[in-house]
């Protein structure tokens, strides 16, 4: 099973939009794919016009259950045909503060993911923009990472801290995971993109995406509907790009499993 997670220490700069369009083209082409809200905020269960103060289970109660259940009785139908999600709740947000001096808990998803093997072929994790037992336990989970990034100067703080993430991270995974820059919401008419995009350019260009993720007003009219925006318009620029994006991953091998070491 691939698995993503779609990640970045600043929120506001496209995750929850990447990781429903990309399952709504992984959707169009015949994918069983699973999507997890990390994020006690709930962006992508909100999207998908799931209550997070009413869902039955979600995210928390797995984690309180150490995956009793696992994900199989938690994931539910987005409505889009393909696609299930796992919602949040914003009880989530008390996880670190319950759970974080209990030993194994960096582990729970990943564990509840590998589980569902079988189930679907892509999973992708839509997570929090802060760092704690959340972000830890979808980067432990993943096989890749995607870093949507802002065209506009703040970003670029929340993408270093990112970074910094990533290698911490990296000292205690076996395999260090790759990842892949993503720049998000460029409107070539202003600087402040443009400056971003030459400083990504610059800084990143051997993690930067070829691909630019331009500004498209249909994404919003997309989350309005509760449909990833190639279910609603599949010609629209944002899912051009966006299309260009997954041939990019696929082409990357981003989000397959590590292949097996050779043994003599």
């Amino acid at each position: 099973m691939n698995i993503l997670t779609v990640s970045n220490q600043k929120g506001g700069v496209g995750k929850t939009t990447t990781a429903v369009t990309i399952s709504g083209l992984l959707a169009l082409a015949g994918k069983r794919v699973l999507l997890v809200d990390l994020d006690p905020q709930c962006s992508l269960s909100n999207y998908f016009g799931f209550d997070p103060d009413s869902v039955d289970a979600s995210v928390y109660d797995l984690f309180l259950s150490e995956s009793r259940s696992g994900l199989q009785s938690i994931a539910r139908p987005s409505g889009t045909d393909g696609v299930d999600v796992v919602p949040a709740s914003p009880a989530m947000a008390t996880l670190d503060r319950q759970l974080g001096t209990r030993q194994g808990q960096g582990l729970v998803l990943k564990r509840a993911v590998e589980a569902m093997e079988g189930n679907y072929d892509w999973t992708l994790l839509d997570c929090p923009p802060t760092l704690g037992m959340l972000m830890i336990n979808a980067l432990a989970a993943c096989n890749s990472v995607i870093l949507p990034t802002q065209t506009e100067h703040l970003a670029l703080n929340g993408l270093e801290r990112m970074l910094r993430t990533l290698e911490m991270v990296n000292r205690s995974r076996g395999t260090p995971l790759e990842y892949l820059i993503v720049p998000t919401m460029f409107d070539q008419r202003t600087r402040a993109s443009r400056q971003t995009l030459e400083h990504l350019t610059t800084h990143y260009s051997d993690r930067l995406s070829a691909t630019v993720i331009p500004v498209d007003t249909m994404f919003r009219e997309a989350s309005r509907r509760g449909v990833p925006l190639p279910q609603l318009d599949p010609q629209a620029r944002g899912v051009l790009a966006f299309r260009e994006l997954l041939e990019e991953i696929e082409r990357r091998n981003l989000g397959a499993p590590a292949p097996m070491a050779k043994t003599a």
